[in-house]
């Protein structure tokens, strides 16, 4: 591949997921503020803040398609925080117990030289199984997800708090939906299999 490819994000787990795709990439930790704007729904939210992420590669580099993402999870259409204590991620699993958590996963390809952005929304539904006090006061102690939003790591333990997963793509629970990536890539003349 001849156009550098760049990864806005120091998430080892978009990092783990890019590498599926067999290409080299650079990766670098954006810094931005990633508050919502006052009247900003979730979808809006996601895809500004992948954008800017993926923006702030000019401080870095002068060419090549920068990826940028972001990720929210929805529940009761409010977004959920990460629980950071055992108590929190008790309350959240809770919740969850029996009900569909949306993931909403804001994917931006972004070429340096052009300034060209192409910016997507994927939606990911997670169906909970209903889940027995015991069974949640384990699995936090087991797993202790308190830095992920939604008190769960999908592709851990937390697999077997869900009854069903909906979506197109599987990659885009954990952050970096990688069928919308590859048709992004394309449209920069990009063929990820022709590599």
């Amino acid at each position: 591949m001849k156009t550098p490819l760049i990864l806005a994000s120091s998430s080892p787990f978009r990092q783990q997921i890019l590498a599926k795709l067999c290409l080299q990439f650079d990766s670098f930790s954006p810094d931005i503020d990633e508050s919502a704007h006052p009247q900003e729904t979730p979808a809006e939210l996601v895809a500004r803040l992948s954008e800017a992420k993926a923006q702030t590669a000019h401080q870095y580099y002068s060419s090549g398609l920068v990826i940028g993402s972001d990720q929210v999870a929805l529940f009761n259409e409010q977004i959920l925080g990460k629980p950071h204590t055992v108590e929190n991620a008790h309350k959240q699993l809770q919740q969850f117990s029996g009900q569909v958590v949306t993931f909403l996963t804001g994917l931006s390809v972004y070429q340096l030289e052009t300034q060209r952005a192409i910016t997507k929304v994927v939606p990911f539904k997670v169906h909970f199984r209903a889940l027995s006090e015991a069974q949640i006061k384990h699995y936090v102690a087991k797993e202790q997800p308190l830095n992920c939003a939604g008190s769960f790591k999908s592709e851990g333990l937390g697999i077997c708090l869900f009854d069903k997963l909906e979506g197109e793509d599987p990659n885009t629970l954990i952050g970096l939906p990688l069928i919308e990536l590859t048709k992004s890539l394309a449209e920069f003349g990009v063929d990820v299999l022709g590599q």
